[in-house]
């Protein structure tokens, strides 16, 4: 309750002091678009731009989604910080001819249960709801307290290209929708991503998200600017005792001024890391880990059933702070259409 409570405050706060139209680059805005999403991904750190190729490239890199031969479907659930965060994610993908796929994919973030004590101030003499909390009689009335739910949602359309056996391109057109009580916000925007196989063991990738700057547009007359994060990246897959070793490494390139918040910073421009590592027994299982942007080291397991993948990953904050964090536990599913039926045109 202490916690819903601070965080209602803190965003309350900043929603009222933006009831004046304006238009400002959000730092953050977008923040809850970079949670990641797939026990696999999340393992590795989010090192993934070049390392995807099955539904959830539709949030690391649209192009990963050309590389699909059968039709998927994906679910994730996450309670993030605890019980505080609900994140939720679910999918949907088809392969199309011989050289294209569409997917389809939802992200919801939210906090539930956010008490709301604006009409809850009541003078302890007369009973009346006052909004002064410096009158000596003021008290909360708890049976007029609240609750309400902050959600923010999106929604990506993905179509990716194979152009050859080496290169892959694709798409999204994003929408978002947000809400904290009575407020409320919409946007759009648009991602494009590219896969190159370099040699046997080498792919590279890069994925332009908000390419062309997303605008949040908020009901109090608020707009806010979502610009572009320029993910870049490499993945090098091994043959290794009956298995598959693959590293990977990510950088995020903002341009938001983030500095001392990011790993390193050039002027504006600021530069994140993921690193991840995987190793895959003859595609029955795998055990992963990595450390990703927000400086956190990540692990995680897989193992693939009949049509069926089950990914599990684990992040812990920082041991040094305070009050840790309560962990973050994701488990995610893939299930694939594995039947001749299904099977992708040429194949």
């Amino acid at each position: 309750m202490i916690k819903r409570t601070i965080f209602f405050i803190s965003a309350f706060l900043f929603i009222s002091t933006s009831l004046n139209a304006q238009t400002v680059i959000g730092k953050y805005a977008g923040e809850f678009l970079a949670l990641g999403v797939g026990g696999r991904g999340l393992a590795m750190g989010g090192a993934q731009v070049a390392a995807v190729s099955d539904i959830t490239s539709a949030y690391w890199n649209p192009a990963g989604l050309a590389k699909m031969n059968y039709p998927q479907i994906s679910l994730m659930h996450e309670e993030h910080f605890g019980d505080l965060v609900n994140y939720n994610y679910g999918a949907v993908a088809i392969p199309y001819g011989d050289d294209m796929s569409f997917g389809l994919s939802v992200i919801r973030l939210g906090v539930d249960g956010i008490p709301d004590t604006r009409e809850a101030l009541i003078d302890g003499n007369t009973g009346s709801v006052i909004y002064d909390i410096n009158i000596p009689s003021a008290r909360l009335d708890p049976s007029l307290i609240k609750e309400f739910s902050n959600t923010d949602w999106a929604f990506y359309g993905t179509f990716a290209k194979k152009v050859s056996d080496d290169f892959y391109w694709g798409a999204n057109i994003k929408v978002i929708a947000r809400n904290i009580e009575e407020y409320s916000a919409t946007g759009i925007g648009f991602d494009v991503g590219a896969i190159y196989r370099a040699t046997e063991q080498l792919t590279l990738g890069a994925s332009l998200q908000d390419a062309t700057t997303t605008l949040v547009a908020w009901s109090t007359g608020r707009n806010e600017l979502i610009t572009p994060t320029l993910k870049i990246g490499g993945a090098y897959a091994v043959e290794f005792l009956a298995g598959t070793f693959m590293p990977a490494m990510d950088f995020d390139v903002r341009f938001e001024n983030r500095k001392f918040a990011s790993n390193f910073h050039v002027g504006p421009v600021s530069f994140d890391m993921h690193l991840g590592l995987e190793y895959n027994y003859q595609n029955l299982f795998s055990v992963r880990a990595g450390y990703n942007d927000v400086k956190q080291f990540t692990v995680g397991a897989g193992v693939r059933l009949p049509k069926l993948n089950i990914d599990y990953s684990f992040a812990r904050f920082n041991e040094s702070q305070i009050e840790r964090l309560p962990d973050s536990h994701r488990i995610s599913l893939i299930l694939t259409l594995e039947e001749p039926k299904f099977l992708r045109d040429g194949m």
